[in-house]
């Protein structure tokens, strides 16, 4: 097993990272920039390097800084988190070629993934069903057009090299079209430095659910059951279960069976996940993208297979057997996440702070991944989320009741907070029905 790791990343997953880390006896390194000194992920790590400013392009973002930070600590890998340098090929690539373990996959299966048209035709030619679209990027606004007019209306317009849930625009006529697509493309090349666009089809009923795999170090990808992610704001998730209440046992196995052969198309190793769109008037589903790294919702998947999703990457990386039996992974009961970010109820503008009062709730089932504790400040220089409030019941009612007695405890004061939103989410009916999709926040509000 790996015997030191360096955590490039910060909050409630460098955290979370840090714990399984010390409980397999690895020394745990963390790196922080100067506004994160005083986080909790900080003074619980074996040790702790400032890589830079509140700025993540100075600091989290900082490849000189981060592997000069492994070197004089002595690390022997580098976990990257999610977001930040995790699905960066080019940071695993240096990584590797620094002498140094990456925990997670190889940087040709981050670069293929990563560029979506490119892996909607890799998924197409594995037989993963992918949503009518481009097999190029859109070239100008007129490609765009001819491109909407053949897939037909409404039509999705994303920037290829995007990612969660950023750089997105519908599109209901072609006069929408000309608007978006210019929208899309500059957001493109200003946040991804590629201004490339494709066109898809849109579904405005649909449900969102991914498939957690894991690519074992003998070569093997196995699928560890599916999560709804339907309750979005901004396309951005919010509210993620496992099982998903949408699907049935047939449908799962064509689910799983579909993401394994993903992972098997690009070789893939370690922890990653297939997302899709499932159509719940046909039963269809449709490739949407991989993301190449652990999921800020991956808790729901080790709480209903008992996994430490975070041990098997290391394992991986390690060139280890899993902890489990690849043949014989069984789910049991039902798991439902909530994201604690520092935003307002309604509208979802972060609304950063002091915090004040910082109580968690506790109980069976219940289990909180946090970045803070009562006396941090909540900046405005990286993403909102604060907490990841899980629980765990025998079956989906058991789960929802104690979600609903885990939000009523949890006691936070200091910066806005959308755990009011979660109360209101677990009275509403379509919510509680499982019969819900994307539209469900929009039509909340």
């Amino acid at each position: 097993m790996i015997e030191s790791l360096l955590v490039a990343n910060r909050g409630e997953i460098a955290r979370r990272i840090i714990r399984t880390a010390k409980r397999l006896g690895i020394r745990a390194i963390a790196v922080h920039s100067e506004a994160d000194a005083g986080l909790p992920f900080v003074t619980e790590a074996d040790e702790a390097v400032c890589v830079g400013p509140a700025n993540p392009a100075q600091s989290y973002r900082n490849v000189e800084a981060i592997l000069a930070a492994a070197k004089s600590t002595g690390a022997q890998a580098i976990h990257p988190g999610y977001g930040f340098l995790s699905e960066n090929a080019d940071f695993a690539r240096t990584v590797e070629a620094s002498g140094l373990i990456w925990v997670g996959p190889g940087a040709d299966a981050i670069t293929a993934m990563g560029d979506k048209i490119n892996a909607r035709n890799l998924m197409a030619a594995a037989g993963v069903p992918v949503a009518p679209g481009t097999t190029d990027p859109a070239a100008d606004l007129d490609a765009a057009v001819v491109a909407a007019a053949e897939i037909g209306y409404p039509v999705m317009v994303k920037a290829a090299a995007g990612g969660g849930g950023m750089g997105m625009g519908v599109a209901t006529d072609e006069a929408a079209l000309r608007t978006e697509y210019d929208k899309v493309r500059a957001f493109a090349e200003r946040m991804f430095g590629d201004g490339s666009v494709l066109i898809e089809r849109y579904f405005p009923r649909v449900r969102h659910v991914e498939v957690q795999i894991l690519g074992l170090a003998d070569g093997r990808v196995v699928a560890l059951g599916e999560r709804e992610c339907s309750v979005q704001r901004r396309n951005q998730k919010l509210v993620e279960e496992s099982p998903s209440p949408a699907v049935s046992p047939e449908l799962r196995e064509r689910f799983l069976a579909a993401a394994v052969r993903a992972g098997e198309a690009v070789g893939y190793r370690n922890a990653g996940t297939v997302e899709c769109l499932l159509d719940p008037a046909t039963n269809e589903f449709f490739f949407l993208e991989m993301n190449t790294r652990l999921q800020v919702e991956h808790p729901v998947t080790e709480l209903v297979y008992g996994v430490d999703l975070v041990e098997e990457q290391l394992r991986v990386a390690a060139g280890l057997a899993p902890t489990f039996d690849p043949d014989a992974l069984a789910p049991r009961g039902h798991a439902i996440e909530l994201r604690i970010n520092a935003e307002d109820p309604k509208r979802f503008l972060p609304g950063p702070g002091a915090i004040k009062t910082w109580v968690e709730p506790t109980g069976e089932g219940v289990r909180v991944d946090s970045g803070y504790v009562a006396g941090n400040t909540v900046t405005p220089f990286y993403d909102s989320l604060m907490a990841k409030l899980i629980v765990f019941g025998a079956d989906r009612s058991e789960a929802l009741e104690r979600a609903k007695a885990a939000v009523a405890s949890f006691e936070l004061t200091g910066p806005k907070c959308n755990l009011p939103f979660f109360a209101e989410l677990l009275e509403n009916q379509e919510f509680l029905s499982g019969d819900y999709d994307t539209g469900i926040v929009s039509r909340m509000r």
